[in-house]
């Protein structure tokens, strides 16, 4: 035997070479190399006819000093029985460029990232025939229909040919932790939707949700594919177990998903073949996957890779070499359904630091998320019950612009300063649809509700300046806008409902410009029971040319519905609540205690950090706090950032202060 131990796993391409990668050296070396693999799964079955030309090489470097042309053919001539056992496998080569969204630079940029890269592709294909292109992201299709659109008929020509594959499931590859189950949903609702009419494609045969670099996944992420048409699934991070499996979720649906075993973003180099016999023979199939294309800014396939890929197919001790898809691949795989192993979890976790960073991003988003949620079941429910408009192209503008912000680099956090601002102004615009919507829906039912039996009297019309008051109130706030339709001493209220169960709780109205007297207020329901309440403020608030007082009433609302309530002047008080008792009250000055007390509860905080020393139960006298030690100390924690991502990573921690 060559080799002193009984298996070798590498032969060192650069003591043939002196460290110079020359194109016949590497492609004998890379073949000799594939060859020892492909013995070894075999019980070293081919180690003899391996021999040979390993001794030949190396004397040939010993005499030459390189391995040359003629050199490496007679070794390719001496591995000749191996071949056709080389050629059983396959290594289909799907070539991919990864698009960041606004990763780290500012959406104009992205948007020529995009196009370039889509021009290039193009031309490529022009060029060599069997060569095939995938992409996801429908974000990435709706740049090319808004900004280049003379390119959508050619780009729909090579999906009709089989050569542009739409890996997209998703308007953008998402996280699949922080957006909240329905945005999961619209991800691949509207998706499918728009490709399916942009590019003349199938909802169905968008089968694959393509997330290479989504930093971690929810447990219930399966069956929100599966229900929405999505099999396969494949990813690279957030998982360090099988590279195939069946991912399954609680209730039993699962896709079948390939977690990459070597990165997706890369170039056709011989060395990414020499993996394949025995990740084939690890899952009992005889194809491997290969990821290529420049990527994370764009780019795609390179020329050096497309020929690469048709010369490394005719080595003769080589694997085959193919250009294809994902769906080819994954169509292997499901050969092998029932044989593969199955997760039953979560894939978490990558990057911990990627739930706190930019908190103003996630807030934008669960915002989003809540205020459509109200804004849609109001306007179904005006609509149904009214006949009004529903504006669903407006709703998917909207849905748009808040999927485009659950990016993997966006929503976690991991952007730049451009990345923020970008989503913060499409966060604005999302705001505006679904309070508008949300606002007209309510005006809308409020209409149609007869109250013409509720009022007694009215106050003249010259002394009412309330009508219109409050113009945008709450908005800032994120709640709707609390301005004033009503006047006089008797006002009415319709409180809705937009939760799936009934709701019996306190709410707060906001009441316009009141003339009458405060302290005779009492509130009915639409059937006159006198109501529980509590006015907030002691004095007036002030909001541009008017203003306000605040009262809770203890409201009782039904699943998806309202309830009309009543504020008048005069008759039963009993219902009516104290004000609030005297919130603060201060020691002498100087570096004493503080506290804060009503008639509930009394807090004693340190004057030095504002920690909490005493909390006490008033209606028990119970004591919850350790006096030995304080409790809601804020501390300034200083991280250890030298080692770079401190958006994805929470570092060590340098310096820790109690403020």
């Amino acid at each position: 035997m060559l080799w002193d131990k009984p298996n070798i796993d590498y032969l060192d391409v650069n003591q043939f070479t002196g460290r110079k990668r020359f194109y016949w050296c590497e492609r004998i070396i890379a073949e000799i190399e594939y060859a020892i693999r492909l013995s070894k799964i075999n019980n070293n079955k081919y180690d003899n006819s391996i021999e040979p030309a390993i001794l030949y090489l190396t004397q040939q470097v010993a005499d030459e000093g390189a391995i040359t042309k003629s050199a490496a053919l007679k070794a390719e001539e001496m591995l000749k029985p191996l071949s056709s056992e080389a050629k059983k496998y396959k290594m289909i080569c799907a070539g991919h460029s990864h698009i960041d969204m606004n990763w780290m630079w500012p959406w104009n940029e992205t948007v020529s990232v995009t196009i370039d890269t889509f021009r290039t592709v193009l031309n490529l294909m022009r060029e060599y025939p069997d060569f095939k292109f995938s992409q996801s992201q429908a974000s990435v299709y709706a740049i090319i229909e808004k900004y280049n659109p003379e390119m959508l008929d050619e780009i729909r020509r090579k999906v009709k040919e089989g050569r542009w594959e739409v890996t997209a499931s998703t308007w953008v590859e998402n996280d699949k932790n922080i957006p909240n189950g329905e945005s999961l949903v619209r991800q691949t609702l509207y998706t499918k939707r728009y490709l399916s009419k942009l590019l003349d494609i199938k909802m169905d045969d968008m089968q694959l949700d393509f997330e290479p670099d989504t930093f971690g996944h929810s447990i219930t992420v399966p069956e929100v594919l599966v229900n929405g048409g999505v099999k396969y699934y494949y990813h690279c991070r957030g998982y360090n177990g099988k590279n195939i499996y069946k991912w399954t979720a609680p209730s039993g649906k699962y896709v079948i998903a390939y977690r990459e075993p070597i990165w997706y973003n890369g170039q056709i180099l011989p060395y990414t073949a020499l993996y394949v016999p025995e990740f084939c023979n690890m899952y009992n199939i005889h194809t491997m996957l290969k990821l290529y294309g420049v990527g994370d800014h764009g780019g795609g396939p390179t020329r050096r890779d497309i020929e690469s890929i048709i010369d490394m197919d005719k080595w003769p001790v080589f694997p085959q070499i193919k250009f294809g898809t994902f769906l080819e691949y994954f169509k292997e795989l499901e050969k092998l359904k029932d044989k593969l192993p199955e997760v039953k979890e979560e894939l978490n976790f990558i990057f911990t630091g990627c739930y706190t960073s930019q908190s103003r991003i996630k807030m934008a988003n669960r915002k989003s998320e809540n205020t459509l949620n109200e804004a849609e079941i109001l306007s179904s429910i005006s609509t149904l019950s009214t006949g009004a408009k529903y504006y669903s192209k407006s709703f998917e503008e909207a849905w748009r612009h808040v999927l485009f912000g659950q990016f993997h680099d966006i929503i976690p956090g991991s952007g730049v300063l451009e990345t923020r601002e970008h989503v913060m102004g499409n966060f604005q615009e999302v705001m505006a649809i679904a309070n508008t919507k949300r606002s007209n829906a309510i005006v809308n039912l409020a209409d149609n509700i007869d109250t013409s039996k509720l009022i007694t009297k009215e106050d003249p019309a010259y002394e009412n300046i309330s009508e219109g008051a409050g113009a945008g109130y709450g908005i800032s706030d994120f709640k709707i806008s609390q301005y004033e339709r009503g006047r006089g001493r008797t006002r009415i209220f319709h409180v809705f409902n937009t939760a799936p169960y009934e709701r019996d709780e306190a709410f707060e109205i906001v009441v316009w410009d009141f003339k009458g007297n405060r302290e005779k207020i009492i509130f009915k329901d639409k059937d006159g029971n006198a109501m529980e309440y509590q006015i907030l403020d002691y004095g007036i608030n002030k909001f541009w040319g008017h203003e306000y007082i605040r009262i809770l009433i203890k409201a009782k609302v039904p699943a998806c519905g309202y309830a009309t309530y009543i504020m008048t002047e005069g008759g039963d008080y009993s219902k009516k609540y104290a004000e609030p008792f005297p919130v603060r009250t201060e020691a002498n000055y100087g570096l004493t205690d503080y506290t804060l007390e009503n008639n509930l509860i009394r807090a004693v905080f340190s004057p030095y950090n504002g920690s909490i020393k005493s909390l006490v139960d008033k209606t028990t006298g119970e004591e919850f706090i350790d006096k030995s030690r304080h409790s809601g100390i804020f501390r300034l924690i200083q991280e250890d950032s030298s080692k770079g991502g401190s958006a994805w990573v929470i570092g060590s921690y340098m310096d820790i202060k109690e403020i």
